[in-house]
């Protein structure tokens, strides 16, 4: 990205290699500070009338006029003190009619810049000694910058002293660094080869993001045709973010426009190194494609190798499960291929005080009820878990060596529905997740669970149950391993408006991301994994969370939390 700053659609980035005042004078004078006094300005015109009348003197200036006058009038305001600018006949100004209303505006800009999304980045090769802690460093200097001023204007105003300060996040919600790509991994992306390729990213959380979509709607289809021949990309208004999903490298390139749920990521997916970032990808995703298709497909590059995603630019696609989702979708299908079975569930191995371990894998559609009964487990078992390991919260895979089946992980993170919680949970995490919408419906955060060298190891299994909450059957029942493996095909939920369903459905191995896409080339791999649990001894069968009854009863899922902690706890 070349602009020194992008502002709109409530987000700005700031280019720190072009736009970096040390100190407040060069603030005050930039253009930048200009460009988004200018942006309030447009912005109050239709939310708050006396504000925009205020600035503009009853609309005797146009924006750039009042945005450059109030600009200058603050760069005075820096050095004089606000009584001494409403009696002077020099520097006296229009602004100083009314302290009260003064106050206001500056209260204003100050909450209008915070109630942006904001994010800085700059190029990491490009400048001298480049290292962590120059980004953030950089970062840290801005946020202390801006906080400075705002109280300075603050003080001045209201003639006092502020007696309560509170230390916010004034500067931005994340930055980066970014290199450019030595060349492109492959000619038949050529179009892709001079978007910048981030390295780091400094989240500043808890983060709390405002998406304007809380759900994901419709279906991730195959595609006969490689979206790179309808790419409708400017490098200078795209990122690329290369990450590791389970073992696979994976290229998001990502409209600007959703620059907050691509770093997002970072809190979920392993990030992947500098040299990693130069091959041949097995994932590529194309987020904001400006092709006015609607569309959410993927394709096969069969001759290079490659599994491409491609989201098209669109209001509703401003939510984090359609960047995850798709992640997941390509590395499922990738590993089908390699003869590994996606599982869309969650894995735990259950660590007790006594030095036993077992791995638990449950698995379901969303809403069903995985994420509740782990955690109904660790409050029935407090007195008896020491620790609970998370391989995969979401979706993972399990594969054989030598005849043995084996999980492993996805995601570094959890995405969590702040509602399947404890009260207590979202609170505990708070410091290092990222929060989405929470004062809505279906609000969600990412939070950091387990390292990526674990998630990627080989787990044993020892108990195998399908999540049911259709049922009113109660705790957890063994059952035969044909019964289980149909149940599982069945996929059948309740469904309870975490995604686009309501009501009973069937979702082939509840598993729309990969599996049900693909069901001829899942169907083998179904048989040949469930037998190898049969033939290791993997406890299989069902766990009753009746979640699609009554969600706001915790009964059932504790009953079944209880069953579950017997089996883990009983003596073999």
């Amino acid at each position: 990205m070349e602009k020194k700053i992008s502002i709109a659609n409530r987000q700005v980035i700031l280019n720190y290699n072009k736009a970096y005042p040390k100190n407040r004078e060069a603030l005050l004078k930039s253009s930048t500070f200009r460009k988004f006094i200018e942006y309030f300005i447009r912005v109050e015109k239709d939310l708050d009338h006396a504000v925009y009348m205020y600035l503009t003197c009853d609309e005797k200036y146009s924006i750039e006029e009042a945005a450059q006058k109030f600009c200058t009038f603050l760069r005075l305001l820096a050095v004089f003190e606000y009584q001494e600018l409403a009696e002077s006949a020099d520097y006296g100004t229009e602004y100083t009619r009314d302290r009260n209303a003064l106050g206001n505006v500056i209260e204003e800009i100050y909450r209008g810049w915070r109630s942006l999304q904001r994010f800085g980045f700059m190029n990491s090769l490009n400048t001298p000694e480049f290292g962590i802690n120059t980004l953030v460093a950089r970062d840290s200097d801005m946020n202390d910058l801006i906080l400075r001023t705002y109280r300075l204007f603050e003080e001045k105003i209201q003639g006092r002293m502020n007696r309560v300060y509170r230390q916010v996040q004034a500067g931005t919600n994340a930055c980066f660094s970014v290199h450019m790509p030595k060349e492109g991994f492959n000619k038949d992306y050529a179009g892709l080869k001079d978007i910048p390729v981030i390295d780091c990213v400094m989240l500043r959380t808890p983060m709390i993001l405002h998406p304007k979509s809380s759900k994901r709607t419709g279906m991730f289809t195959k595609s006969e045709i490689n979206p790179m021949e309808y790419l409708a990309v400017d490098p200078n208004e795209w990122f690329c973010l290369p990450l590791k999903v389970g073992k696979l490298l994976c290229y998001v390139y990502f409209n600007t426009k959703y620059t907050a749920s691509a770093l997002s990521m970072a809190n979920l997916f392993e990030l992947a190194d500098m040299d990693e970032s130069e091959k041949r990808p097995d994932l590529l995703m194309i987020f904001g494609n400006e092709d006015g298709k609607n569309e959410t497909v993927y394709y096969h590059d069969e001759k290079n190798g490659i599994w491409v995603g491609c989201i098209s630019d669109d209001p509703r696609v401003e939510y984090f499960g359609y960047l995850k989702k798709m992640a997941l979708t390509l590395h499922n299908l990738a590993m089908m291929e390699k003869g590994w079975l996606p599982i869309h569930g969650a894995m735990v191995n259950i660590v007790l005080k006594d030095g036993r371990k077992k791995g638990i894998v449950l698995m379901g559609d969303s809403g069903a009820g995985k994420s509740e009964s782990i955690e109904a487990l660790k409050h029935v078992g407090k007195d008896l878990i020491k620790s609970v390991e998370v391989v995969f919260d979401d979706m993972g895979t399990i594969h054989m060596e030598n005849g043995v089946p084996y999980g492993q992980g996805t995601e570094i993170g959890a995405f969590i529905r702040l509602d399947d919680l404890d009260p207590g949970t979202p609170y505990r995490d708070m410091d290092r997740s990222v929060f989405f919408a929470p004062e809505n419906p279906n609000s969600r955060m990412v939070v950091p669970a387990a390292t990526y060298e674990f998630i990627t190891e080989n787990h044993p299994i020892d108990l195998f149950c399908y999540a049911n909450n259709y049922t009113d059957a109660i705790g957890m029942k063994e059952l035969p391993v044909e019964e289980v493996k149909e149940t599982c095909k069945a996929g059948t939920r309740m469904a309870l408006g975490t995604t686009q369903e309501v009501g009973l459905s069937k979702t082939y191995f509840a598993n729309p991301f990969g599996p049900m896409q693909e069901q001829e080339l899942c169907e083998p791999l179904i048989d040949t994994v469930f037998e190898a649990m049969k033939n290791d001894g993997v406890y299989m069968g069902e766990i009753y969370t009746h979640l699609g009854f009554d969600k706001s009863n915790r009964q059932g899922i504790e009953d079944a939390a209880k069953e579950l902690l017997n089996f883990i706890t009983k003596e073999e």
